[in-house]
């Protein structure tokens, strides 16, 4: 008997390199297999986005003619910096064009918090001030209330990747004080390296935390209709 081919899941990335985000293949190692398209992004903020965003849906074209089986948007702030009604207009145009089965970031990172009761967010995020202002609207859009904030200010693409641990755990306590009454930490931006500091900051500030890189690839796996547990990884991964 043939084995059955795992699902191919497509993700449309930032970067121009379009290498394979590492989160996915390092939570899901079996059960899926994963390509990447880059977008060639350089800078977080509107006028960056804006040169890239008219290639998401050939981006997504391309992967489909890569035989993906499901396509996914892995840029939080590429898909909500236009707003919630932009967002989900982005999620048709690639379904429709593709025939596949698509989503972004920016709703997995909706459906993430609601999967683990987030109402009143605490934010933490890369982003300038303009582009904090964006998360914000599109999250109250969305039903979400914010209740503090503390961010990097980073606009160049390229200095995500420098981001450390020990920074990014800095960042998360940083947010989770300026929102003493919020029930959920998120930390946006899809090329922050999260998955190894996200049971640390359960533990020190007593609340769920979901990130845009960790969201995203558990959403990929949901849209795939493939198991997405990940003992020992944070709430989010426990249900």
């Amino acid at each position: 008997m043939a084995t059955p081919k795992m699902p191919l899941i497509g993700m449309i990335v930032p970067p121009a390199a379009g290498a394979v985000p590492p989160e996915a293949p390092a939570l899901y190692p079996e059960g899926a297999r994963f390509i990447a398209e880059g977008l060639g992004l350089e800078r977080l903020t509107p006028d960056g986005y804006d040169a890239v965003i008219d290639d998401v849906v050939g981006a997504a074209e391309r992967l489909a003619a890569r035989s993906a089986d499901v396509v996914v948007l892995m840029g939080t702030s590429l898909s909500f910096y236009r707003g919630a009604v932009f967002n989900r207009s982005l999620i048709s145009a690639m379904r429709e064009a593709t025939g596949l089965p698509a989503t972004t970031m920016s709703a997995a990172i909706v459906e993430a918090l609601q999967a683990v009761g987030g109402r009143r967010v605490a934010l933490a995020t890369a982003y300038v001030d303009d582009v904090n202002r964006r998360l914000a609207d599109f999250l109250q859009d969305e039903g979400f209330q914010i209740a503090g904030l503390a961010a990097l200010e980073i606009a160049d693409v390229n200095q995500i990747l420098a981001v450390t641990e020990d920074t990014l755990i800095d960042l998360g306590e940083r947010g989770a004080a300026a929102a003493p009454d919020a029930d959920t930490l998120f930390i946006s931006c899809g090329g922050l390296r999260t998955l190894g500091v996200t049971a640390s900051l359960e533990a020190t500030t007593g609340l769920p935390v979901v990130s845009s890189a960790v969201a995203g690839a558990w959403s990929a796996m949901r849209l795939a209709g493939l198991p997405t547990q990940v003992p020992g990884r944070g709430q989010l991964l426990a249900a």
